[in-house]
């Protein structure tokens, strides 16, 4: 049985999926002569850890414990009183992990990010280092400035991140087989976001645009702040991230990204619940009206990305990667410049 050490990063929907899957699947894991030792889990204020990172782990029942208390709202702060692992809280907790990384470098650590803040790529970088393992569904580290990023990318067999794109699609593989083989790349073009499929196919079905983008916030399907979606920046860094693996020099900074909602609703002016309650409602007969203008025409609306590096009439310039909406062949382009 090969034992693979695992620390968690961020224990939200997603995170708290990622556990329900590791428990669920511990006789397909046997079979395959796999076990996931979960050493660790923290999320922006707290960490939870096995008393020995080297030989212990926080067992099923308390991975369960876990996300049973976060799917409430409740801090892991609040997991102390079971006796069965190390808590922490407050500043220490990055350091903590970091020490936790330089520890277990030695029993091949895989730190797992399912976080969605950019604030964990200090850890990364550091913990790869040590010579751990990051694995990633977090896509923001991917997207920080090109310093960072290139710390985090210049050992690229400790570094995986397929989920970033694609979902369970195998693109980020597929880009990197293709690329080692020696082909070239010319163009990359897709609807990347599933979340704005799903959103425009249920307005299309005449549903209020605010009551869509709730539900599927309520379901899952949408960034924890549903504006990383809508104002195209979830588009934006899954664009970036391949832009970058065909070797651009880009940053997210280049970028000039229409939004579905205005300014002021930004998450700097509005606050997230007001938005969801108050600003929602003021877009539906925007979008509703947009909607209606491509069905008019026998087209969607979608967010499209397309990264191009030749010449492509009508908007695509060379070297330069675009982030579309598309009526069919007519696209608005939102440029990003290199």
């Amino acid at each position: 049985m090969k034992n693979i050490a695992l620390f968690l990063m961020g224990c939200g929907g997603v995170g708290r999926q990622f556990l329900q899957h590791i428990v669920s699947c511990r006789s397909l894991h046997a079979k395959q002569g796999v076990h996931l030792r979960v050493v660790g889990v923290c999320d922006s204020k707290s960490l939870v850890v096995a008393p020995d990172v080297l030989t212990a782990e926080l067992d099923d029942s308390f991975l369960l414990e876990i996300c049973r208390v976060k799917s409430n709202g409740s801090s892991l702060q609040t997991l102390k009183d079971l006796g069965v692992c190390q808590v922490f809280s407050g500043p220490e907790v990055t350091q903590k992990v970091i020490d936790i990384g330089h520890l277990g470098n030695s029993a091949g650590l895989a730190f797992v990010d399912c976080s969605a803040s950019a604030e964990t790529i200090g850890v990364l970088n550091q913990v790869v280092n040590f010579g751990c393992c990051v694995v990633l569904a977090n896509k923001k580290p991917l997207t920080v400035p090109m310093e960072d990023y290139d710390k985090l990318v210049s050992q690229p067999r400790r570094l995986r991140h397929e989920s970033t794109v694609g979902a369970g699609l195998p693109v980020i593989a597929s880009i990197n087989r293709i690329i080692s083989s020696g082909d070239p790349i010319y163009r990359i073009i897709g609807s990347l976001s599933g979340t704005l499929g799903y959103v425009m196919s249920e307005v299309e079905d005449g549903k209020p645009f605010s009551q869509v983008v709730t539900a599927a916030k309520s379901l899952g399907y949408t960034e924890p702040d549903p504006r990383d979606d809508l104002g195209g920046m979830d588009v934006a860094r899954k664009a970036l991230i391949l832009a970058r693996l065909l070797g651009r020099r880009l940053n997210l900074d280049d970028m000039k990204i229409e939004s579905l909602y205005p300014e002021e609703m930004g998450p700097d002016v509005m606050p997230l619940e007001v938005f969801l309650v108050n600003g929602l409602p003021l877009l539906d007969k925007k979008i509703e009206a947009r909607i209606k203008q491509a069905s008019a025409n026998g087209n969607v609306l979608r967010y499209v990305c397309l990264i191009d590096d030749v010449r492509y009439t009508p908007v695509v310039t060379r070297n330069d990667l675009w982030l579309s909406k598309v009526l069919e062949q007519e696209m608005i382009p939102l440029q990003l410049v290199s």
